[in-house]
C-alpha cells in the first residue's frame, strides 16, 4: 500500500516537472497532479497491456516504434479522466510520456535510495 502511494506521489511530482518543462502539458494544481498520477497508474495497469497486445503486429513491423504511440495514447487517455490535466498537440502526445518516464525514473531512484537507508 505504501509502495503504491509513493509511486503515485513520484508520478505526480514527475508530472509537475513535465508541466514546467513541456508547454503542451498543463496541470492546474498539485491535487490535479496527484489524481493524474493515480489515473496514469490505472490506465497503464489496465488498458495499456490490452492495447500493447492488440498492436503487437504493428509494433513488430515498426521495431518497437509503435510503443511510443501506445504510451502517448495512454497518457492522453489518462488526461481525459482528470479535470485540470490537459495534453495538447501531437508533439506533447509523443514526447511528454518520454520526459515523464525519465523524470519518474530519477525521482524513484533518488527516493528509493533515501527510503531504503531509512528502513535499515
Amino acid at each position: 500500500m505504501l509502495g503504491s502511494l509513493l509511486s503515485v506521489l513520484a508520478t505526480a511530482l514527475s508530472l509537475l516537472v513535465v508541466d514546467i518543462i513541456f508547454p503542451g502539458v498543463s496541470l492546474a494544481n498539485f491535487p490535479a497532479a496527484l489524481i493524474a498520477g493515480a489515473s496514469i497508474g490505472v490506465v497503464n495497469a489496465g488498458i495499456k497491456p490490452v492495447l500493447s497486445l492488440l498492436s503487437l503486429p504493428l509494433n513488430i513491423v515498426t521495431l518497437g516504434g509503435f510503443s511510443l504511440i501506445i504510451n502517448g495514447l495512454c497518457f492522453w487517455l489518462a488526461s481525459l479522466f482528470v479535470p485540470g490535466f490537459k495534453v495538447a498537440g501531437l508533439i506533447a502526445f509523443i514526447v511528454a510520456p518520454i520526459i515523464l518516464s525519465f523524470v519518474n525514473t530519477l525521482i524513484n531512484k533518488y527516493f528509493g535510495e533515501k527510503f531504503s537507508t531509512i528502513n535499515q
